[in-house]
């Protein structure tokens, strides 16, 4: 890819010449590559190894104060892109031209590459380990590795740029039992090392519990959300964190800063050295911070781009994102970390008397407003402080803030669930629906 980065580099220079020629009093340029090496598993055998590299190239301009945004996968024709970016600028109203300092920074990369041929041991390792203990499963899976390369360049002398590279896996074992069809998954996202024995251990406790099926609770009773599940709560959370929802006031923290907004157990932050989706700058330049958006339950702040920022007083916090190449930067987070307890999953178990554990779903998220109704793809009922089975059948339903205000206990177990850090759960206040 050196030869590539080359290009690249020289093409980024030559859109902001060519832009300042058109009349362009600011111009930026946002390039994204990536090469992809993913390995997948069907029927518990290797089906096929994959390449895929891709590369795409933004261009925002101001003429006349009017931005224009146009976007280029692959080859790019320069003078096409600026005169498409001229002409879509004439399409929109005047705004301030808002970049980061003016700075050339070298970011150094995050992560390693590792070969196809690891992939495939690890994959082949960790179906092995499941069908020692059940040779009848079926197991889907898929292993890779993921290089990203972002560069921002803009006109007034910001340079930034870095590599990054994460490591993630899926595994899915499915079993049929007569008329009973039963699918566990999980997988993991890392930066350096993937675990084939851990991600096995999650799918052999799942199947342990599921060797019987039992009727659910019905009514409001404790839930226990694993790790894996618990992202749907905070899918909500980090929505109502968002500054342009405090600006258009439909968060419902909008004017709740200093107080008290869930349980006083828990804290919610951002880091940018943190995990898998670490990241040194985002979309518009900016560099990114640590904070802390929630302690010990009291709202501390909310995250912003530059233009929610400066509308909201609290200026950019560093969370300027583009949903894709050819969006403008919008508030969004690149993680949230989720302070854990000590319990370990085994440990919340037995504190419960009757209740039901939550570990896959169908359906989406609760949105903004914090209701939802899920379908329990993957659950089990605990009694006593013992998982007595699977439950099928079932729904779970209530208020994501009102759930989180009855906290009943925090994990120790916390993990990456895409870019959400978040240990399991056990909150009150929700109800459960489902087949006798």
């Amino acid at each position: 890819m050196g030869s590539d980065k080359l290009q690249q580099e020289a093409l980024a220079e030559q859109l902001l010449e060519l832009a300042a020629r058109a009349g362009a009093e600011a111009a930026e340029v946002f390039q994204s590559q990536s090469l992809s090496r993913p390995v997948y598993f069907e029927a518990n055998r290797l089906k096929q190894l994959e390449s895929a590299q891709a590369a795409g190239t933004s261009l925002r301009l101001w003429r006349a104060g009017r931005p224009g945004l146009a976007v280029a996968y692959g080859p790019v024709e320069p003078q096409v892109l600026v005169d498409r970016a001229i002409a879509l600028s004439q399409l929109n109203e005047p705004e301030t031209v808002e970049f980061a300092n003016t700075s050339k920074t070298t970011y150094p990369d995050l992560g390693h590459s590792v070969p196809v041929e690891q992939l495939v041991e690890w994959g082949r390792e960790a179906i092995a380990l499941v069908r020692q203990v059940y040779p009848d499963l079926l197991c889907t899976a898929e292993w890779e590795c993921d290089v990203e390369t972002t560069r921002l360049v803009n006109s007034q002398g910001l340079d930034c740029g870095y590599t990054d590279t994460t490591l993630s896996c899926y595994l899915s074992a499915e079993w049929v039992r007569g008329d009973d069809f039963l699918s566990v998954s999980d997988g993991q996202t890392q930066r350096d090392v993937l675990d084939p024995a851990s991600l096995a251990d999650q799918i052999l406790q799942r199947l342990a519990w599921a060797q019987e099926n039992v009727a659910p609770p019905i009514g409001r009773v404790p839930v226990l959300f694993t790790a894996k599940a618990a992202d749907m709560l905070w899918g909500t959370i980090q929505a109502a964190l968002n500054a342009k929802h405090v600006l258009e006031k439909s968060s419902p923290w909008s004017d709740r800063l200093g107080q008290l907004v869930i349980a006083p157990q828990l804290t919610l932050s951002q880091d940018p050295d943190a995990g898998p989706f670490s990241c040194p700058f985002d979309d518009e330049g900016m560099p990114t911070h640590p904070f802390v958006f929630i302690r010990d339950g009291v709202l501390q702040m909310f995250y912003a781009d530059g233009t929610t920022g400066r509308q909201l007083g609290s200026g950019s916090t560093g969370n300027g994102f583009r949903p894709g190449l050819g969006s403008y930067p919008t508030p969004g987070l690149f993680n949230l970390l989720v302070a854990p307890g000590q319990k370990s999953l085994s440990d919340l178990i037995s504190l419960l008397d009757d209740a039901i554990i939550v570990d896959q779903m169908l359906g989406g998220g609760a949105g903004l407003s914090g209701d939802f109704s899920i379908n329990v793809d993957l659950g089990f009922r605990v009694q006593k402080g013992q998982v007595t089975g699977r439950v099928k059948d079932t729904m779970v339903f209530g208020n994501v803030y009102a759930a989180l205000k009855q906290l009943v206990e925090l994990g120790g177990d916390a993990d990456w669930n895409g870019s959400c850090y978040t240990p399991s759960l056990i909150v009150e206040g929700l109800s459960t629906t489902g087949r006798q």
